[in-house]
């Protein structure tokens, strides 16, 4: 009797050329999406929190964050790193609190939180070209009471800008939005500051006076704010928290891209990072300066600040300090762009050319390139 052979089974295979991320419910296929670094507000260098937050512009706690005022507004807050309980997937948020009212708006008084990227991360968006795409904004927003704020963008070379309102109540609510492509200016490809995420908080009539610009224009300064927007400083039970925050090319909004805690720190240390005061190896130039290399955990953007109130004393010459002269990329690297090692020149200290001399920073070396 002859063997009965079992016959091959075959899978249909169907055809899935034309799935879309949509039908697999994944969002966007491939590549990072979020254009913003540290949305999740989990990295805070300079600290936790800072007072008289209002009086000046500058990045005072959650890396990549920068308050922006213009206008001698009395109005003052606080800004914290604040833990939260209440928003799943979130463990941080940023929150500002009033502690100055300032309820008499002067005309030029203007405060917002910014977020500032750099024209050569922006590429994707094709910019000032037919083939402009729209750009997605969201994040998840609370506050004290039922207010309504501006959320916009601003190129930074031809000052072209567009904006929207957003409602903020006291419970945590993810908002969307999204900006159209903008078929007029070019946005450069190189590290300065181009495209400008701004949540406008307080504005007077030289920001609010005119028509509000929902599309792209390049109208000057009324246009940015809603008249109908509310003030954080109108009282001092006034807040403002916010996380979450994704910036995406296209017109959908996807699930928030979470990083880890260790590649986001990465990211914010090309902007800013802290060398720690102890001993050095530097070397002599001359008779009167020191070099002493400072090898970066991550290339920064570009030069650092040279930073106030760093000295050193060099070993044997316990008596003297020498006083920060200058600080520079090391120039024998085969890229301009990696910028991984940092040379500082200390001057006013005595020093033997190309000799080698163990050397104590008096202070942590505070490198600050942002944008």
């Amino acid at each position: 009797m002859p063997i009965q052979r079992a016959k091959p089974r075959f899978t249909e295979v169907k055809d899935v050329s034309n799935i879309t991320a949509d039908q697999l419910s994944i969002g966007q296929i491939g590549g990072r999406r979020n254009m913003v670094i540290n949305g999740a507000m989990q990295v805070a260098q300079r600290g936790t929190s800072s007072t008289g937050v209002g009086a000046a512009d500058g990045y005072f706690t959650v890396d990549r964050w920068y308050s922006n005022t213009n206008g001698n507004s009395a109005g003052r807050l606080t800004m914290t790193q604040t833990a939260i309980t209440d928003l799943p997937e979130f463990q941080n948020c940023l929150k500002f609190a009033c502690t100055t009212a300032d309820t008499s708006i002067a005309a030029a008084e203007r405060f917002m939180l910014e977020y500032k990227i750099e024209g050569q991360d922006v590429q994707g968006l094709a910019k000032g070209t037919s083939s402009a795409k729209p750009v997605t904004v969201s994040f998840y927003v609370k506050g004290h009471d039922s207010a309504t704020y501006t959320v916009g963008l601003y190129e930074g070379t031809t000052g072209r800008k567009i904006a929207a309102t957003f409602p903020v109540t006291t419970s945590w609510v993810k908002q969307t939005v999204t900006f159209p492509g903008d078929t007029s200016g070019v946005i450069p490809n190189n590290n300065t500051a181009q495209l400008h995420l701004r949540f406008y908080l307080h504005g007077g009539s030289n920001y609010t006076s005119g028509t509000f610009g929902t599309s792209w224009n390049g109208d000057g300064n009324t246009v940015q704010i809603s008249s109908s927007g509310n003030s954080i400083f109108e009282s001092t039970s006034a807040t403002f928290f916010l996380t979450g925050v994704q910036m995406e090319v296209g017109s959908q909004a996807t699930e928030f891209e979470h990083r880890s805690f260790g590649e986001e720190l990465q990211l914010c240390k090309r902007y800013f990072q802290y060398q720690t005061d102890g001993y050095r190896a530097g070397n002599g130039s001359g008779s009167n300066r020191i070099v002493v290399g400072v090898p970066l955990s991550v290339g920064m953007r570009a030069t650092p600040a040279t930073p106030a109130n760093l000295s050193i004393h060099r070993s044997g010459n316990t008596t003297a300090t020498a006083s920060i002269g200058s600080i520079f990329f090391n120039s024998g690297v085969a890229s301009s762009t990696i910028n991984d090692f940092l040379s500082v020149r200390f001057d006013g200290i005595s020093a033997s050319d190309e000799v080698a001399y163990s050397v104590n920073f008096n202070a942590d070396l505070v490198l600050d390139s942002e944008l």
